[in-house]
């Protein structure tokens, strides 16, 4: 089975999230959790952006991280003069490579461009660290321009390339198709770095894999600018599931998205596939009756795989198996004819969704508060 390596890059594009500003202390925390479940590379930051950036990134490097440590950077002097003195594994430099980023944004033909990338690349190369060149915007770029730049890149002594959908536009067919065309012709390594904005993240990190990539870049949380990029949680599972690869330890994702919420202040939605709140919650009678015969039913894949436990809903919704279930799981058994009471009940009721206490509460007012000669709660 191929090989495919996970980049995570939640504390620098992470915190280029809105109103997102980790702390030194919980960047560390943050790395070494990263590291303890398995990633393969985290990418630091920019260490010209500001002195907590360069603090945080020169503590790591001192911190026991099996992980290849990645700082990013543009095509300057000045940027890789900090980065060389961090002490990291491997500098990303990265440079515009469409036309709207070139002309515009940078306002330099293609071919000062290449002379640019071949420079900053040739002095990384030179100093012994490992280099990965980044071509910012390449699904929208030229692709015989594209080609040219990354030439220089590899040609000055880049072993990765990393190809990212920056706009997040490109459709998985378009990304498959880049992929296939730049494998054939690069014998580097390619990273995939997938944008969110039309929610395509996900369908284009393994459009890319299928393509060729051998590595894609996540952040926990799936936070980055604007909508984000490929979230960790969602890609692990599905390299899982869908392609029967093993890339991190799944049952240390819960927690770490749990930790990056708090830090982040960035709530996760309650339907987020894989770690939203809901993932494992089911409601409708014909699904819970389903799940507890069983749970393929309406779950691709079990709530144990990372770490999480399933929820049945008791509400309008329900029937008389998930009451039991609720009330079997309290440690309460009724005979029938009280679970259809309860369910009668709460299907006439108004209350939207009932706790473990207060489904307790409404069985103790049908039961007496007695079975078998017990109190019941």
């Amino acid at each position: 089975m191929k090989r495919i390596f996970i980049l995570d890059t939640t504390l620098r594009e992470g915190e280029q999230t809105p109103g997102v500003s980790f702390t030194v202390a919980q960047k560390l925390e943050i790395a070494r959790a990263l590291d303890s479940i398995g990633i393969d590379m985290i990418e630091l930051g920019h260490p010209t952006i500001s002195k907590d950036i360069d603090e945080f990134i020169k503590a790591v490097v001192k911190e026991n991280i099996k992980a290849e440590l990645v700082v990013h950077c543009r095509a300057c002097d000045k940027d890789i003069d900090a980065a060389l003195s961090t002490g990291v594994d491997r500098i990303a430099i990265f440079l515009g490579s469409s036309k709207v980023h070139l002309h515009k944004k940078l306002e330099m033909d293609i071919g000062r461009a290449i002379e640019l990338v071949y420079k900053s690349v040739k002095r990384v190369a030179e100093s012994g660290l490992k280099v990965r060149f980044t071509a910012e915007d390449a699904t929208r770029a030229d692709l015989d321009a594209l080609i040219e730049i990354c030439h220089a890149a590899v040609d000055a002594g880049a072993d990765r390339i990393s190809l990212p959908d920056t706009v997040g536009i490109a459709l998985p067919d378009e990304v498959r198709s880049l992929f296939r065309k730049m494998k054939k012709e690069f014998g580097v390594s390619l990273d995939a770095h997938c944008h969110n904005d039309l929610g395509l993240a996900i369908a284009n990190s393994l459009a890319a894999f299928e393509g060729g990539a051998d590595c894609i870049h996540v952040t926990v949380n799936g936070l980055g600018e604007r909508a984000g990029i490929t979230p960790l949680c969602n890609l692990a599972v599905a390299l899982k599931i869908l392609y029967g690869i093993d890339t991190v330890d799944l049952k240390g994702l819960t927690g770490l998205a749990h930790m990056v919420e708090e830090f982040s202040g960035v709530k996760v939605p309650m339907n987020r596939p894989v770690i939203g709140e809901n993932t494992f919650s089911h409601k409708a009678g014909v699904h819970t009756s389903g799940v507890l015969k069983d749970p393929s039913t309406y779950e691709p894949f079990s709530p144990e795989l990372i770490n999480r436990d399933r929820r049945i809903i008791v509400d309008k919704f329900a029937g008389r198996r998930a009451v039991k279930a609720r009330l079997q799981r309290l440690g309460i058994e009724l005979e029938d004819k009280d679970i259809a009471r309860i369910v009668d009940e709460i299907k006439n009721g108004l209350h939207p969704s009932y706790s473990d206490e207060e489904l307790l509460s409404l069985t103790n007012n049908f039961s007496g508060g007695e079975k078998d000669g017990k109190e019941i709660c």
